[in-house]
């Protein structure tokens, strides 16, 4: 795929950031004797690969406004276009030392989302998509699964943790979802979670209480895949609400009718 000059930037960024992250990834496990200590190290490591994203990204559009996990929110000169940014999704599997984290990095324009990168450093995966250019891996096109019958498909989700106050409707999601499905999936990582749905390893992924940088570049990535996406409350915005349903077309319907009990 030949990009913009955005998405080829915004490639570049990620890849920088990855070799930071990959690096700080392997002395992980040498941190693991003391949880503050890798928690520490994490978070620190967590913080430079943003900084690496930010000067990049800044400086080839510092007319741009900033959205990302680990600083403050600014407005660009121009007003339209936003970076938003996650270096890090996935922490505690980055952590613990599971290979299953991402850096993701959407640039929106007028309130939609244009182009979205979303890189596995680990596995050396980069999923990219530009409005109206499709979706790719690597070199590879992406096409969201072709699965019709729910009972055959596998989605993906997050769990609530540390006394979340949405796990009762968590769990009323997979009492539903669980007997119609092939399998539930929980892996600790939305914006990854979404890049395997446009990659059809998920038929169908669903979400509550994520931020906008969770899921952002993951949004454009499915949709340019072939994929259906929309909120889990239909009258609600997927990026102020942080709750979205995404799946193949053909079961779209039925996936979303469980998770929204209708």
């Amino acid at each position: 795929m030949e990009g913009s000059a955005n998405l080829n930037v915004m490639i570049k960024a990620a890849r920088m950031a990855g070799r930071s992250l990959v690096k700080d990834f392997r002395e992980v496990e040498n941190l693991q004797v003391s949880r503050k200590g890798a928690g520490d190290f994490v978070s620190k490591a967590d913080i430079a690969a943003e900084k690496i994203i930010r000067d990049i990204l800044m400086e080839a559009r510092p007319n741009y406004g900033w959205l990302a996990e680990e600083s403050d929110e600014a407005k660009g000169k121009d007003p339209t276009r936003r970076w938003i940014v996650d270096p890090l999704d996935g922490t505690t599997n980055f952590l613990h030392g599971l290979p299953h984290w991402a850096i993701s990095i959407a640039l929106e324009h007028k309130g939609e989302i244009v182009a979205g990168v979303i890189f596995d450093a680990a596995k050396d995966e980069m999923f990219i998509a530009e409005k109206g250019k499709g979706a790719w891996l690597n070199q590879s096109r992406l096409r969201v699964s072709g699965r019709s019958r729910l009972i055959e498909s596998l989605f993906a989700t997050g769990l609530p943790f540390a006394g979340r106050a949405d796990l009762p409707d968590t769990l009323q999601d997979l009492a539903r979802i669980l007997p119609s499905c092939s399998g539930v999936r929980r892996f600790g990582a939305a914006a990854l979670d979404l890049a395997y749905v446009a990659a059809g390893r998920y038929d169908g992924f669903w979400e509550r209480r994520l931020n906008a940088w969770d899921l952002a570049a993951g949004l454009i990535i499915v949709r340019e895949a072939g994929g259906l996406v929309a909120p889990i409350d239909p009258e609600g915005s997927i990026l102020s609400d942080g709750e979205l349903i995404a799946s193949n077309e053909v079961i779209f319907d039925k996936f979303s009718s469980l998770v929204r009990d209708n």
